[in-house]
């Protein structure tokens, strides 16, 4: 299976968005790689964290937000559960599940209550070791500002923390277990 072949297959005819989604997806990555050379203990699947970060992001076509070329009907914050649609689709269901977790620092029931997301109630939330770490480095990317450039930790907690101080917790857990 190669990402960057289904990334062409989804939007070989959207430039723009092809551009910002593969900086994006290739600067988480390569930050997630990182990871995982720095935490053998952790035994993870390193193909797949590959592959994850890759495609992790794959459903922002589908989601309105025009600032990094998104024209699609859904809001923004259902990019995971749109790419994890899309994938499931191509039989790539580990895949999806990353997709469907990595937002903010995952989104709990509670948290779309809270904030009244419009999103199914369902936990969205990483639980295998190689969803947490694409869902941590995600969080050092912006997909609209200096492309490819990692953010500090104080500016990846800034982001968490707009989303709630449970957003934040999660995000210092992962931390913990993955900082380099």
């Amino acid at each position: 299976m190669n990402p960057i072949e289904i990334i062409d297959g989804c939007y070989a005819n959207e430039p723009e968005l092809w551009t910002i989604l593969v900086g994006h997806s290739s600067a988480v990555a390569a930050y997630a790689l990182s990871i995982c050379r720095a935490h053998p203990e952790l035994d993870v699947d390193r193909r797949f964290v590959y592959e994850a970060s890759l495609l992790h992001d794959i459903g922002i076509g589908e989601c309105d937000a025009p600032s990094i070329g998104c024209h699609g009907s859904r809001p923004y914050i259902c990019h995971g559960i749109a790419g994890a649609e899309m994938l499931r689709r191509m039989g790539l269901e580990r895949h999806a599940r990353v997709c469907e977790r990595h937002t903010g620092a995952g989104i709990s029931v509670v948290d779309i209550d809270e904030q009244r997301l419009p999103l199914p109630r369902v936990d969205y939330l990483p639980l295998t070791t190689e969803e947490q770490i694409v869902c941590y480095a995600d969080k050092f990317f912006s997909k609209s500002r200096e492309l490819g450039v990692a953010k500090s930790l104080d500016k990846a907690r800034h982001s968490v923390g707009k989303h709630g101080a449970a957003s934040l917790e999660r995000f210092e857990v992962l931390h913990a277990k993955f900082h380099l």
